[in-house]
């Protein structure tokens, strides 16, 4: 599997976030997104996502069905962590899990991955910003997706949740997965880098 960027560019309420933008991420590789605010780095995860239409070039995720845009293949973690507070742990996860398709660790599994697993029955509008952060990475693994795309994957985690993703992302990858992530922080995981600057070509 490779995820293919050819020639993007993006243009949101009129202005070029970037242009001619071309990368390559083979399977069981990692690319780390940086630049400054406004460069544009949320915007292309979105544009790999299918979220957004790239104003030019083309994006492609080799190795998964024909004709298949890349996002159909895809986790998206933005900053939202799109969790129903009035739910509980347990039970926002097996929305997720019903919702696209499962065929990964069971809820409690990915709870206890995450160290949420003594919170399973608390309402999500109970948890802090790190704990609605942790849940969000538990969807990663109740419901696999090759290409993860993560913005800003480790914003509100504390030191053992930055290892724990640093964990999750290394086995993903051990399996010939596919990570992109926007960041401002350092990943403890081995990648390639591309940044983006702000106001014009990448």
């Amino acid at each position: 599997m490779r995820l293919i960027a050819e020639n993007l560019t993006c243009v949101r309420g009129g202005r070029t976030l970037f242009r001619n933008l071309d990368f390559e991420v083979a399977a069981g590789r990692a690319l780390l997104v940086t630049g400054p605010n406004g460069a544009g780095k949320s915007s292309l995860l979105r544009l790999l996502a299918g979220l957004l239409r790239p104003a030019a070039g083309r994006i492609a995720l080799e190795g998964s069905e024909p004709g298949q845009p890349a996002g159909v293949s895809a986790h998206f973690i933005g900053h939202l962590d799109a969790a129903k507070g009035a739910l509980r742990a347990a039970e926002n996860l097996a929305f997720m899990q019903a919702l696209l398709g499962g065929g990964g660790r069971t809820v409690a599994e990915a709870l206890r991955a995450v160290g949420l697993d003594g919170l399973a029955e608390v309402p999500v509008r109970m948890f802090s910003a790190g704990q609605r952060r942790r849940l969000a990475l538990a969807r990663l693994i109740v419901a696999p997706r090759p290409l993860w795309l993560l913005d800003e994957p480790t914003t509100a985690l504390d030191a053992e949740g930055q290892e724990t993703f640093a964990a999750l992302a290394a086995k993903h990858l051990a399996g010939g997965g596919i990570v992109v992530a926007a960041t401002h922080a350092p990943l403890k995981i081995s990648a390639q880098e591309i940044r983006l600057g702000a106001g014009g070509a990448a």
